[in-house]
C-alpha cells in the first residue's frame, strides 16, 4: 500500500525501541508530508554523523562527543564520590534530578550469566584503576537479579575500610498507596527504611 522508500522508513522507525507499528506510519507520513526538504536534509545528516560523532569518555566511559565527558572535567563536581551505573541513560536520567554532584562510571553492561556476560566484559578494569581516588561508591545498578547480582560483585570486589560503599535505595514512589504495591517493592521498601 505505502511506496517502497516510505515502507522501508517504516521499518527503520520499528527497529527504535518504544516505536510500534502505528507511531512508526504516523512519523513517516509526517516526515514524507508535512517535514520540510531543509528539515530532513538536516536530520538525515544528523542521523549520518551520529556514529561517527560519538565516542565514550576515557575516563568513566559515559558517551560523548570529546574525550573526557563534561561530568568528568567539570572541577566543580565532587571527584571523592562515583557512582557507578549499567550504562549512559541511567546517567541521563539519574542528571535530569539535577542533585547528585559527584561523578559517574559506566560499566556497560550487568553481569547476565544466561547470556553470557561477565566481570570481563564491564568496565570494570577501568574502575578498580579509578576507585584509588575515591571515598564514597554508590552502587546504583537496576533492582533486577542481575542489577543485583552485579551489586554484590562490586561490593565483595571493593570491599575496604577506606572506601564508603553504598547503595541506591528502592521501595515504595512518592504518592504510592500500599494496597498496590508488589511484595518485592513493599519488602525493599520495609528493608531501606531510615529514621524518621
Amino acid at each position: 500500500m505505502y511506496p517502497k522508500i516510505l515502507r522501508q522508513i517504516i521499518e527503520d522507525l520499528e527497529k527504535l525501541p518504544g516505536i510500534g507499528e502505528k507511531t512508526a506510519e504516523r512519523l513517516a507520513l509526517h516526515l514524507a508530508t508535512t517535514t520540510e526538504n531543509d528539515d530532513i536534509l538536516s536530520f538525515s545528516a544528523h542521523l549520518a554523523n551520529l556514529k561517527s560523532e560519538i565516542k565514550t569518555c576515557k575516563v568513566c566511559h559515559m558517551i560523548t562527543d570529546t574525550d573526557i565527558c563534561e561530568i568528568c572535567s567539570n572541577p566543580l563536581r565532587d571527584h571523592d564520590q562515583l557512582m557507578v551505573v549499567s550504562d549512559a541513560k541511567d546517567v541521563f536520567a539519574l542528571e535530569k534530578m539535577k542533585s547528585y554532584t559527584g561523578v559517574y562510571h559506566v560499566l556497560g553492561g550487568l553481569i547476565d550469566f544466561s547470556r553470557g556476560i561477565t566481570d570481563k566484559e564491564l568496565n570494570i578494569e577501568s574502575l578498580e584503576q579509578r576507585i584509588i581516588n575515591i571515598k564514597e561508591m554508590i552502587i546504583a545498578t537496576n533492582g533486577t537479579v542481575e542489577g543485583e547480582m552485579t551489586a554484590k560483585y562490586l561490593k565483595s570486589l571493593f570491599n575496604s575500610p577506606n572506601l564508603n560503599i553504598t547503595r541506591l535505595a528502592y521501595g515504595l514512589p512518592v504518592g504510592a498507596d500500599l494496597k498496590y504495591a508488589d511484595e518485592l517493592t513493599l519488602a525493599k521498601a520495609v528493608e531501606n527504611r531510615k529514621p524518621y
